[in-house]
């Protein structure tokens, strides 16, 4: 760090002398602690009684300041986060044409999202729509992969309660569904039908999981139960973070998770994954 110059008058001789003296024992100190030759000196053992070098002590100090690399380094594909069996299951007349999102990188983002229309005729029809969206975040100089995530995954459950027109909105904690996981439940009235809507986000390790269901019974059809919807998402919801899981376990988990100063790219919210259609705009799929 520069110092400004200090301007002082003029010193005397003999004090100049005791101050050259004084500053020599400083600079041998100085040396002798910066020295790789083992010196037994009283100073160097008083700044380094642990044994090991100042190199050793500086290399130590930058790991435990080093941002913990992101535990997960990839994601599974979006479209196959789920079996055929639950896809048969909430959307039956789609478990086989999942169309998948746009994404820059399916190493951070991916998303798939199906339509089923179940007509019974006379009697109407019943619409489903599903959407899985996964986002990964890799540690950097903003901090570690799953501090991110943590806080992605809490302004997704923000977002999920605050939808417009939304009615009777509640929410919940869902257990054994990775790291942390809530759920978001309301009522969104449509021209085409009165709709449940179902939310889960769900946080592993440095991934966020986002899963969309809603149903509607259409042109006199009765509306699907909120419960049955929600019991099948929270389902699925735990399948697409176990395929997460899954995707890292064979030499991907931390394998190509870079440290905080490398130069890959990380996953922010405001990319995220989906460029898939809202709840509301899934009511005029139908």
């Amino acid at each position: 760090m520069h110092r400004p110059v200090q301007r002082v008058g003029r010193v005397p001789r003999l004090t100049r002398i005791l101050v050259s003296a004084a500053a020599v024992p400083v600079m041998l100190v100085a040396a002798g602690c910066s020295s790789d030759s083992g010196s037994d000196s009283a100073s160097g053992d008083a700044n380094n009684s642990s044994g090991s070098s100042p190199d050793a002590q500086a290399s130590a100090s930058a790991s435990a300041n080093a941002v913990q690399a992101a535990a997960y380094a990839t994601l599974p594909e979006s479209c196959s986060v789920l079996s055929d069996k639950t896809l048969g299951s909430l959307v039956p007349k789609a478990a086989k044409s999942g169309k998948k999102g746009t994404s820059d990188d399916v190493s951070e983002r991916g998303n798939c999202y199906w339509t089923s229309l179940d007509s019974n005729g006379v009697d109407g029809s019943q619409y489903r729509w599903l959407n899985v969206a996964l986002l990964r975040f890799e540690s950097d100089s903003r901090g570690s992969g799953d501090e991110q995530a943590h806080t992605y995954f809490e302004k997704q459950v923000t977002a999920a309660k605050a939808v417009t027109g939304a009615k009777n909105t509640k929410s919940a904690p869902v257990s054994g569904t990775g790291d942390e996981a809530t759920a978001v439940s309301y009522d969104l009235k449509k021209k085409e039908g009165a709709f449940k809507q179902q939310t889960i986000v769900a946080r592993v390790e440095n991934v966020v999981v986002t899963l969309d269901y809603n149903g509607a019974g259409l042109a006199g059809e009765k509306p699907p139960s909120a419960a049955t919807l929600l019991k099948s998402a929270e389902k699925a919801a735990k399948e697409a973070v176990a395929a997460v899981t899954a995707a890292n376990k064979e030499g991907g988990a931390g394998a190509s998770a870079s440290p905080s100063g490398s130069a890959t790219k990380s996953a922010s919210p405001s990319k995220s994954a989906s460029k898939s259609a809202s709840p509301s705009k899934s009511a005029t799929k139908s």
